[in-house]
């Protein structure tokens, strides 16, 4: 018998209506939820084709441009006294924080946005690759909507390539790679509420890559009384994060570790654009979320998780969310082992020693970690299970045996 390839797998999956926990699709706990997409479409599209009928892209500049000046990609101190002119035209990607130079017929780091005569195009609007309808919990978010299910959405493309993705067959492939069936970002609403989902959820891939779809989607959907979020890396530029913000409801951002030097040599990025979006989130009051997946001898020795606590704490402060979740080998980590408990517990200590009031244990099912406890009297308000909400102690907002008001979204 021939041996198939795990995205032969998925695709056989994707037609015969099967769950899988790969690629942002159902998991061993989400498999009661039946997967929405249509059976999947043969795989590979000319990239010809997608760049002719692609529709030009937002956040770039080019040297094609009436007012396009040097200083729009080169710093003022590089160029000074020179002068150049490009035949043919560059463009200049302004959506995250690696600002790619692009050539003409040449694409980003994240593949999803091409150079086409001097400008820049979207290969991924109106083309979503998976589609799936998760608990909220899964997200993770424990503290928007308990208990809500989000119908969530993906193309390909990511500005980073983590070697430790759960999802490298979406995030780190290529548009061509998929023969996707387009859909317009009201049709994606109301597929949404066709599904009776509170939640439109941007996740499996890094959602910043289809930012115009994106904006669509999450306007239609709160036009439907639906809550629009985003599952992110937090890699992007302040102007798109700035537009995402207006749209969204609530944001979940991971934050791999306090080390430039693990973002560098782990994700291929930088961590410092990072930390900005946080920051900037936490500054529009939009309701945050953080986590940081812990892998085993890269990021959690005990002085980076004291640091990253302590940098949560001083710049967000202790009403945000945080997890630590478990790591599982995948992808290009597959020699490292799961997470060891005891090291998420330690760092689920050390965050509440710090004075962070919501903090949480990932993807260890029935673990006390799992639960939110009422900051002032220590109540359980919400019990989890794995991915779901088994019980939930508040009224408004506030603890049920105390009355204190918890911070987050309940209604």
């Amino acid at each position: 018998m021939q041996e198939l390839s795990r995205r032969d797998l998925l695709d056989l999956a994707a037609r015969s209506g099967v769950a899988l926990g790969a690629a942002g699709l159902a998991g061993p706990l989400g498999a009661a939820f039946t997967p929405a997409a249509p059976a999947a479409p043969p795989r590979h599209e000319k990239l010809s084709e997608l760049a002719r009928r692609a529709p030009v892209a937002r956040y770039w500049t080019s040297s094609a441009a009436p007012a396009a000046a040097c200083t729009d990609c080169h710093e003022a101190a590089a160029i000074k006294g020179r002068s150049y002119v490009h035949r043919p035209a560059v463009v200049r990607c302004q959506l995250c924080a690696h600002e790619c130079t692009i050539l003409p017929g040449e694409r980003g780091r994240c593949r999803t946005r091409i150079n086409t005569g001097g400008e820049l195009r979207t290969l991924v609007y109106g083309r979503p690759i998976t589609e799936q309808v998760d608990p909220i919990e899964k997200k993770p978010f424990y503290h928007f909507l308990p208990g809500a299910a989000a119908f969530s959405l993906a193309t390909s493309g990511c500005p980073l390539h983590c070697r430790f993705c759960q999802n490298w067959e979406i995030s780190q492939a290529a548009p061509e790679a998929y023969a996707a069936v387009r859909r317009s970002a009201s049709e994606m609403a109301d597929r949404a509420a066709a599904r009776r989902a509170a939640v439109v959820a941007f996740t499996y891939n890094e959602p910043t890559v289809f930012i115009e779809y994106l904006v669509d989607i999450a306007r239609a959907a709160r036009a439907r009384g639906l809550r629009p979020v985003l599952v992110s890396c937090g890699f992007m530029s302040e102007a798109p994060l700035a537009e995402m913000i207006e749209v969204l409801d609530g944001i979940k951002i991971d934050l791999k570790g306090l080390s430039p030097e693990f973002y560098r040599k782990v994700t291929g990025a930088e961590l410092a654009p990072v930390l900005r979006s946080i920051r900037q989130v936490a500054r529009a009051g939009r309701h945050l979320e953080i986590v940081n997946l812990v892998v085993p001898t890269l990021n959690d020795a005990p002085a980076m998780l004291r640091e990253l606590v302590r940098w949560v704490a001083g710049e967000v402060g202790p009403d945000v969310p945080l997890h630590f979740t478990r790591f599982h080998p995948d992808y290009q980590l597959l020699n490292l082992p799961p997470t060891p408990v005891a090291t998420l517990e330690a760092a689920w200590e050390l965050a509440r020693g710090e004075g962070l009031r919501y903090v949480y244990v990932g993807n260890v099912p029935g673990h006390p970690g799992n639960h939110t406890h009422c900051p002032a009297c220590g109540a359980i308000c919400i019990e989890r299970r794995g991915f779901f909400t088994t019980a939930v102690r508040l009224r408004d907002g506030a603890c049920t045996a105390c009355g204190a008001r918890l911070a987050g979204v309940w209604s």
